[in-house]
């Protein structure tokens, strides 16, 4: 069984920093591609970040020189560095991963953590 837990979000001020987490446990062979999504209260979830298992990263348009994306192989734990923050930031934010476990690769999701942007 893998699970991933999430950790870091919360309320910052507009201009605002905060790193998340998101750390898998359970019987991992290997973690592929690596990601962030978020979701806006009635809006659909969007991609943040991912970045694969050979470092090469990808950002959606609205966080792109914002937010970054770094991993710890050695943890299987990879974060999301969020800089100059917005209101339009807020959202529910998920990590995601494609992992190799025994006999099986699957694509598996955080539970979510909440940012919130305001003053």
């Amino acid at each position: 069984q893998v699970q991933l837990v999430e950790s870091g979000g919360g309320l910052v001020q507009p201009g605002g920093s905060l790193r998340l987490s998101c750390a898998a446990s359970g019987s991992i062979f290997r973690i592929y591609p690596m990601g962030w999504y978020r979701q806006a209260p009635g809006k659909q979830r969007e991609l943040v970040a991912t970045i694969t298992i050979g470092g090469n990263t990808e950002y959606g348009d609205s966080v792109r020189g914002r937010f970054f994306i770094s991993r710890d192989d050695a943890k299987n734990t990879w974060y999301l560095q969020m800089n100059s923050l917005k209101p339009e930031d807020t959202a529910v934010y998920y990590c995601n991963a494609r992992i190799l476990t025994p006999g099986l690769i699957d694509d598996y999701w955080g539970q979510g953590t909440q940012v919130t942007v305001s003053s």
